[in-house]
């Protein structure tokens, strides 16, 4: 599914280049769920930033379900972010004014689907996660727990291959991130590949594989135990 051959990855501060990746080679199956581990500054959210076609690498290949996606223009990758991407983040990323169903119906939006068939799956969508109740509920009236729910429900409306999620039990108590981590399993046993950004090593525990990183390379990659 995902192929990342040699990247590299720098910035400019100032008069100075910063490696935040290195060299970086790594293969992702159709259903894998893994974990992505390293302490701050390692090259976990660069990583992220990259497999979700959010920025370039500086050298290097990616290829995504046999496109190359490092040649692509900015629409292109906007259009494969929309069509086959979903992602989560850990401050939820929801539009305060909008309701839980209105915040699952962003990405249908962009996608051109009429109302009427926006509404219809985004109510659904908000069912699989356990928010059929709470659809009319704004941010505000939703626990973190809850929130994280309509944020997986959004990243997954246009129904992506890929779910990626950075720190998505960071700033919820055990109780809701135990809830969060069983949905995100549950979906990887339907078959949606998830890569997971973490520091926790109780969620690492519940992925397949656990790949770090350390300086921008990766140092381990192995099939947990």
């Amino acid at each position: 599914m995902i192929e990342l051959r040699d990247i590299s990855k720098d910035y400019r501060m100032g008069a100075v280049d910063i490696s935040a990746l290195c060299n970086v080679s790594l293969s992702v199956k159709q259903g894998e769920l893994i974990a992505i581990m390293g302490p701050s500054g390692s090259g976990k959210s660069t990583l992220m930033n990259l497999l979700g076609c959010l920025d370039r690498p500086t050298t290097g290949t990616y290829t995504f379900e046999a496109r190359e996606i490092s040649a692509m223009s900015d629409d292109e990758l906007a259009r494969v972010r929309n069509a086959k991407i979903g992602f989560v983040f850990q401050s939820f990323n929801l539009l305060p004014r909008f309701s839980a169903l209105k915040n699952v119906e962003m990405p249908l939006v962009y996608s051109g689907i009429p109302a009427k068939g926006r509404t219809g799956k985004a109510m659904l969508v908000l069912e699989k996660v356990g928010l059929k109740d709470r659809m009319a509920h704004t941010p505000t009236e939703l626990s973190g727990g809850q929130q994280q729910r309509v944020a997986i429900a959004r990243a997954l409306v246009n129904d992506p291959p890929l779910l990626l999620a950075d720190e998505p039990t960071g700033n919820l108590d055990s109780r809701s991130g135990e809830e969060i981590l069983k949905i995100l399993v549950d979906l990887n046993d339907q078959g949606v590949t998830i890569m997971i950004v973490t520091h926790d090593h109780d969620v690492a525990a519940r992925c397949k594989r656990i790949i770090n990183l350390k300086d921008g390379k990766i140092i381990g990659d192995r099939m947990a135990s």
